[in-house]
């Protein structure tokens, strides 16, 4: 049975071993160190676990009224069952129960399966930052959930205009596998 928990000091190791099997801009320990140090001030981190095993693990960051997803990671063996949707729900969640009124991301371009699940919680595509995620020069582009108590009904609108800008920047909506979906970002002071 899936269960979500606090991120705590001992899950890093666990975390850092998921996060490069997934990612090749993968996350240094001191990176999850640094970013667990903001918790629970501007940071909330959860983790998945299956039987005690991690098999996932999201954090968000939040300063005044603006909330940004840090990271959405998801193991191989747990992908497509709905994981990564309950761990961004969960980071929505607790960014209305601070006072956001905007969550952003930045997600990679080829990440098909996150750039899927974003359109389907109902986050728009608000800008592009090129060759964002190294090594390889992948592009990331900047998404927005303005509105995040809108039902998923009032979203379908948005599907037509999401694949309109896929296409013109090049990139492919489609139904893959959940995975990892953003970087730590500055936040405004």
């Amino acid at each position: 049975m899936t269960m979500l928990r606090r991120f705590r000091w001992w899950d890093v190791e666990a975390a850092r071993a998921l996060e490069t099997e997934l990612f090749p801009d993968a996350w240094s320990v001191e990176t999850f160190w640094s970013e667990l140090a903001h918790v629970p001030e501007t940071r909330h981190y959860l983790v998945a676990e299956d039987d005690g095993a991690l098999i996932g693990y999201a954090g968000l960051a939040v300063v005044g009224n603006q909330a940004d997803v840090q990271t959405i990671a998801v193991a191989p063996a747990a992908q497509g069952q709905g994981l990564g949707r309950q761990l961004l729900d969960a980071l929505l969640e607790e960014g209305r129960r601070r006072g956001a009124t905007e969550v952003l991301l930045e997600v990679r371009a080829d990440n098909e399966a996150a750039l899927a699940l974003y359109r389907r919680a109902g986050f728009d595509r608000i800008g592009l930052r090129r060759a964002y995620y190294q090594p390889g020069g992948i592009d990331a582009p900047d998404l927005v959930d303005a509105q995040p108590d809108r039902r998923e009904s009032q979203r379908e609108h948005h599907d037509d205009d999401w694949h309109r800008n896929c296409q013109l920047s090049g990139h492919h909506p489609a139904v893959a596998h959940a995975g990892h979906v953003s970087r730590p970002s500055p936040m405004p002071s």
